[in-house]
């Protein structure tokens, strides 16, 4: 539940003008972003919604601000056949659904809706979003879902005012027309369930350009909401520069620095296991995973850095699932709870503290694990040994101990 202020629209509804007032925020949602463009226009490498924009691809800005929105139960994203692998590449560690879409736009989200219908609970809202305007914000979809305590609205889309002259033209200029009450409409566009189902089910004309079209002409309303100028759409190359200019300009962000540590007992064995590598040795750790200290305290860096608990809350010693279980599946939860969040790994520090076996013939071998494992360059993970001159348990060879740091940037809450 989230109580906000709601901000009237400073030009008039396509319908009607949903009052200022104070509300609370009770519909979840459910996203549909349709990323099944070619994006040729573009004329970039890759299909636009793959491109990658100021570090990460077009589409998973899309998904991560829909990730991060608590009202959001579901996302279906929507590819061309053929394009599923590339789309999950573009989305590591990300719960998304993924549908085929069909040769137009209109086919490809009657293809998320079906999907949406075959979830256990669909929810009563559903945004439709294109993945080519990746300057989504929780403020335009607080926007769109309160204008639904209206009971006699059927969808809600965000629109800006448009402040340049219009006018008829090609290669001469034609005669002007007026702008009053014509709006710029954006995405996402938000629907109530049945309402979106049933327009698509009985529209009968040409392509339409957008949802709310549809929605319209089966009689339903249409409110209006304030838009927001980062929800720029990805058309050409040039857009590509304008729009992550515009997001690095909105993005409050944030540091955030956990630091984790661990010990594990050596015991007789065949080797261990170290920042994900295997190390030939007469001895092993003892732990109830593989017991690999360097991943453990790593990965409780990570839960630190989010103020999420610690590795034993999300994977505890007792349970079964968890015995002789490789510790680089904890380090990708890890990782996965840090992309939900809207943010990023930027760097990762280890220091392994132990008298044998000697760490620097394996230590690119692990940064490289690491770096894998987190989708990292390789040059953002550190690994560094020490001992403790003989002292204590790790100087008389009983264990080894690691600690970690890991750096993360997040999104301040808005």
């Amino acid at each position: 539940m989230i109580s906000t202020q709601y901000d009237a629209p400073p030009f008039p509804l396509l319908c009607e003008v949903i009052k200022a007032r104070s509300v609370t925020i009770s519909p979840s949602f459910t996203a549909i972003i349709v990323a099944g463009g070619q994006g040729t226009r573009a004329d970039l490498a890759v299909p636009k919604q793959y491109a990658m924009l100021a570090g990460k691809p077009v589409l998973a800005w899309s998904v991560d601000a829909f990730l991060a929105h608590p009202a959001c139960g579901a996302i279906i994203v929507v590819v061309p056949s053929g394009d599923e692998e590339r789309a999950r590449a573009a989305l590591p560690h990300r719960k998304v659904i993924f549908a085929v879409g069909g040769a137009t736009r209109q086919q490809s989200v009657a293809a998320g809706l079906a999907e949406i219908s075959k979830l256990t609970a669909n929810e009563d809202i559903v945004l439709i979003h294109d993945a080519a305007r990746p300057g989504i914000s929780h403020a335009v979809i607080d926007r769109l879902l309160r204008a639904f305590d209206d009971t006699a609205i059927h969808g809600a889309v965000p629109a800006l005012m448009v402040a340049d002259t219009l006018a008829h033209g090609a290669a001469l200029l034609g005669e002007t027309l007026s702008r009053e009450n014509v709006v710029r409409v954006q995405t996402p566009q938000a629907f109530k369930f049945s309402e979106i189902v049933n327009a698509h089910a009985h529209w009968a004309s040409d392509a339409a350009s957008d949802d709310a079209q549809m929605v319209r002409a089966n009689g339903g309303k249409i409110a209006v909401v304030a838009g927001d100028a980062h929800l720029e759409k990805i058309t050409r190359a040039e857009d590509m520069l304008l729009v992550e200019r515009m997001l690095a300009g909105r993005q409050n962000m944030r540091v955030a620095v956990g630091m984790g540590y661990d010990v594990h007992r050596l015991v007789p064995g065949e080797g261990l296991w170290l920042g994900g590598v295997h190390i030939a040795h007469d001895r092993s750790l003892e732990g109830h995973s593989d017991a690999d200290v360097v991943l453990h305290a790593l990965t409780d860096a990570i839960f630190g850095a989010i103020a999420d608990g610690d590795i034993g809350a999300h994977f505890p010693h007792g349970d079964p699932r968890w015995r002789g279980a490789s510790s680089y599946q904890f380090l990708i939860h890890a990782a996965k709870l840090v992309t939900e969040r809207g943010g990023t790994i930027n760097h990762v520090d280890c220091t392994i503290i132990c008298e044998v076996p000697k760490v620097g013939p394996h230590r690119e071998a692990m940064r490289a694990r690491i770096a894998e494992c987190l989708e990292l360059p390789i040059s953002h993970v550190s690994i560094k040994a020490t001992t403790t001159e003989r002292l204590c348990f790790t100087g008389r060879g009983e264990g080894i101990a690691s600690q970690a740091i890991a750096t993360i940037s997040l999104p301040e809450i808005e």
